[in-house]
């Protein structure tokens, strides 16, 4: 075979090559725009619905989409398109307000309710989401994840524990809860959810800077329905390592198991 067959035969390969690269990526950007997109968990802010280093597609379709539906919000989308309004105890991934980052959370509050909590109860438009104790959650004291946070626990010595508990918001939804020691959060004023806004809280009630605290503390604060990427469906994979490659610290009973 000539050196031109050879030098053409090669040139053809890498053509086919970086053809099949961009198929592959102009696909991949498709799907993770219209239908899922992946999430790990970074923090213990919704224990113990979702554990640090639990892996999940967040259901695009759920709301409809914004231009925080595209990476780098470049959708050019004003508003809201195919819009459907969330539900009450959905959990959800939206894009902060001011940072910028994507948080889940918890879905409490919707446009027009009045929220407040109160000894750690919950009050919407006046009436309580009670709640039943459900045992103790236990899990280790040490670094967790690839961030190595270590839990805010209960116990001052042995394992971590918090006490755990079934809450029902109006409308049925019931979920678990954590709940450590008083804080501050613990208490709060009467929050009126504005049109178009939504309030979230994050299921480890002592452990979670969510919309019972202000912007400009750091906190969620209300949340525009723009701002809404996804709801949280099922946890597909989930490691307790540092490290994704670890499989001695995998989860096999997370695997699959349905957001609730």
């Amino acid at each position: 075979m000539h050196s031109e067959e050879l030098e053409e035969k090669a040139e053809g390969g890498i053509v086919e090559t970086i053809k099949t690269v961009f198929w592959a990526l102009l696909i991949a950007g498709v799907f993770r725009t219209l239908f899922f997109q992946p999430f790990f968990i970074p923090s213990g802010s919704m224990k113990d619905t979702l554990l640090v280093g639990d892996f999940l597609f967040v259901n695009k379709m759920a709301y409809g989409y914004s231009q925080f539906s595209c990476p780098f919000s470049a959708c050019p989308i004003s508003g809201r398109l195919f819009g459907s309004m969330p539900e009450r105890g959905d959990v959800v991934v939206f894009r902060h307000p001011t940072n910028n980052q994507d948080y889940i959370k918890r879905l409490i509050g919707l446009p027009g309710d009045r929220v407040q909590v109160k000894d750690s109860i919950i009050y919407i438009n006046g009436e309580a989401a009670p709640q039943v104790p459900d045992g103790v959650f236990v899990e280790p004291r040490g670094p967790q994840g690839s961030q190595g946070r270590t839990p805010v626990c209960q116990s001052r010595t042995g394992e971590c524990t918090k006490d755990r508990y079934i809450e029902t918001l109006p409308g049925g939804v019931s979920h678990a809860i954590l709940d450590v020691s008083p804080a501050r959060t613990d208490n709060t004023p009467v929050f009126t959810v504005p049109e178009g806004e939504f309030f979230f809280m994050g299921d480890n009630r002592d452990n979670s800077s969510d919309s019972r605290v202000s912007q400009n503390r750091g906190g969620v604060g209300f949340v525009g329905f723009d701002r809404l990427i996804g709801r949280a469906d099922r946890v597909m994979f989930s490691s307790a390592g540092t490290r994704i490659f670890y499989f001695w610290t995998w989860r096999s009973d997370r695997f699959f198991k349905a957001v609730e």
